[in-house]
């Protein structure tokens, strides 16, 4: 049973960040209390005030998007959702390598609860990995898959993280970026191969940016494989800088099949960390997000654009 596929023009901010939020941002560990939860939902409003502005300011709504928590952002979910916006949000438990429900066999209530337009996953695969984990973690997708291509009406989406094992990180001297450039971009061909051939079936993956047109391309054969043809890619920031985010945007546009992006801690971190500190007001937060992702907006329309054109 092949996915719905998404292949409208699709642009992200996700903000569903929550042990990293509470730790990076607040320095807080442990269950928090009342007024910690809200201290937090607040500085989620934030980033969506900003997501709002840089629509006010000139990015088209049809094609924006936010990634929240229900945690701390389930008003945001709603405001979001009756305003028109594409919502997504994360059915996995926060911070752990292997995937599980983050409300266990309740997660198709929460879905309902929302029924946001995507439910998202993030999940560690390693096709070289633990055999016996990638099993178990599977398993758990294709049953989410089962059932949201049944009657729920939110697509899935599919954040695929490849860390590397051990010896694949020595064959190349412990450099990051040489198995990011030369053994990465296999293994996530083979990691979605292999959740498709277990009965998992998003309607978009979330890619980690890719530095060769090349390799962007055999995602997209990946993704769309056997009969899959609506299913799209969008690229993810993975809380890099700037420059190297400008870099993946403006690969993967040039791809059809990549239809956005998902960029999130680059785009907010710095403007709420500042709002947070008291350095800056909370406009200027709104503002310095609202700024960074249009400019990504900008990026990868304006590298579309340019390919469209040089193929005319």
């Amino acid at each position: 049973m092949t996915p719905r596929g998404f292949e409208q023009p699709l642009y992200v901010l996700p903000f569903d960040h929550r042990g990293s939020f509470e730790t990076g941002m607040f320095g807080w560990h442990g269950a928090l209390n009342a007024d910690q939860t809200a201290q937090i939902a607040a500085a989620k409003q934030v980033i969506f005030d900003g997501f709002k502005a840089a629509i006010a300011s000139g990015v088209d709504g049809a094609k924006a998007g936010i990634l929240v928590d229900e945690q701390f952002g389930a008003a945001i979910l709603r405001d979001a959702s009756a305003q028109g916006f594409f919502t997504a949000c994360p059915a996995e438990k926060s911070g752990q390598e292997e995937f599980d429900f983050e409300y266990g066999e309740d997660f198709a209530a929460h879905i309902e609860a929302f029924h946001p337009t995507f439910c998202k996953v993030l999940v560690r695969y390693n096709p070289e990995g633990d055999p016996a984990l990638n099993r178990r973690q599977a398993e758990r997708l294709r049953l989410l898959s089962t059932y949201l291509r049944g009657a729920n009406r939110s697509r899935f989406m599919f954040e695929l993280l490849v860390p590397a094992e051990k010896a694949q990180l020595e064959s190349v001297h412990e450099d990051k970026r040489a198995y990011d450039l030369r053994i990465r971009p296999r293994l996530m061909v083979q990691a979605i191969h292999e959740l498709q051939d277990a009965g998992v079936e998003p309607d978009v993956w979330k890619i980690e940016g890719l530095d060769r047109r090349d390799d962007c391309e055999r995602m997209v054969t990946a993704a769309q494989r056997n009969g899959r043809d609506h299913v799209g890619c969008i690229v993810l920031g993975r809380g890099e800088n700037e420059e190297k985010v400008r870099e993946w945007l403006s690969t993967a546009a040039t791809v059809a099949g990549f239809i956005g992006f998902a960029v999130g801690r680059t785009d907010f971190w710095g403007p709420l960390s500042a709002w947070h500190s008291g350095k800056s007001a909370r406009e200027a937060a709104v503002a310095g997000i609202a700024e960074h992702y249009r400019e990504f907006v900008h990026i990868f329309e304006g590298a579309r654009a340019g390919t469209a054109a040089s193929r005319a």
